[in-house]
């Protein structure tokens, strides 16, 4: 196991970097000038000049990645050209946002999703399972951004039961939730359904079943622990991607989160703090890969990382 964790860093630390070369030299190839956006208009060429030494942007593009590589190693990803303050400061002040609203998103998702898809395996062809089926498919075909304005106009502006933008109270997080958790509320529905009417078919739900044990310790012990490896592995990768995609969803309510400061930054040309944002993400969904696969150990007493 030891190895395996060893050999699983070095890799995350690989993906890294591979992120870091990207986004630097993406950035760079992209139009706009952060120098000509961010001082005035009536600046002269000497103050363009000295603006340009003193964010190190005069140097040969590689010089500039091997400074900025240097410094990252160190923990240092640079200052702000917009807030003139370290920018992984900056991004830190945001995160408790971001990591407030995804746990959100993510008990929206799963308090819905595992009993809807449940029932709906269970009720095979019922009309119970029509509308379990047709939520999940009205969950992934309505677009985020267009789900979030309606929730908007309907629920703030037309019966005002909720603020349309902000962070602060619990009403606040309800739509933004909602929103964000509307797609992986979805896909973990229909994996639960496909995932049990699988696995009730199997021998060992009948054998328990012709034992007398009670249909709840059935369905909990028997069939939906077998479907937790395919499901914990859906639930790691949209957890990274609720904390990597809440860009839109930010952006519509307002909510003073990453994805929203890492909109701000592309906006504004701010290279330290987009290459700090999208570091920062590329480490979560490392980091959310290895547990996951760490996960399946404990899971299945079968799987062993040799």
């Amino acid at each position: 196991m030891a190895t395996y964790i060893r050999r699983r860093l070095l890799q995350s630390v690989i993906v890294v970097f591979g992120v870091s070369v990207l986004v630097f030299f993406l950035l760079r190839l992209a139009p706009g000038d952060p120098v000509l956006m961010l001082l005035a208009e009536s600046a002269g060429p000497e103050q363009i000049a000295a603006a340009r030494a003193k964010w190190g942007l005069d140097k040969p593009i590689y010089v500039q990645y091997g400074v900025f590589l240097s410094r990252a190693v160190r923990g240092d990803l640079g200052n702000s050209l917009f807030f003139q303050q370290p920018a992984l400061e900056v991004l830190m002040e945001r995160m408790p946002a971001t990591l407030q609203l995804s746990a959100v998103a993510l008990f929206f998702s799963l308090s819905i999703a595992i009993p809807v898809g449940l029932l709906s395996a269970l009720k095979r062809d019922t009309i119970w399972d029509y509308l379990g089926t047709n939520l999940a498919m009205l969950g992934q075909a309505l677009p985020p951004y267009w789900l979030g304005i309606m929730l908007i106009l309907i629920f703030s502006v037309a019966l005002g039961w909720f603020p349309t933008s902000g962070r602060g109270t619990w009403r606040h997080l309800v739509l933004p939730a909602v929103t964000l958790g509307s797609v992986l509320m979805a896909l973990i529905t229909r994996l639960v359904r496909s995932g049990m009417l699988d696995v009730l078919s199997e021998d060992y739900v009948r054998t328990a079943r012709a034992k007398g044990l009670p249909e709840r310790t059935v369905i909990i012990r028997h069939a939906l622990r077998n479907i937790l490896i395919p499901l914990v592995t859906v639930i790691g990768l949209q957890l990274g991607a609720l904390f990597g995609g809440a860009v839109i969803t930010e952006s519509i309510f307002a909510w003073p989160g990453v994805g929203r400061l890492a909109l701000q930054a592309i906006s504004a040309r701010d290279y330290p703090l987009v290459q700090a944002s999208v570091l920062v993400i590329s480490v979560v969904y490392v980091f959310l890969n290895l547990a996951v696969d760490l996960i399946y150990v404990y899971l299945d007493p079968r799987i062993r990382y040799e």
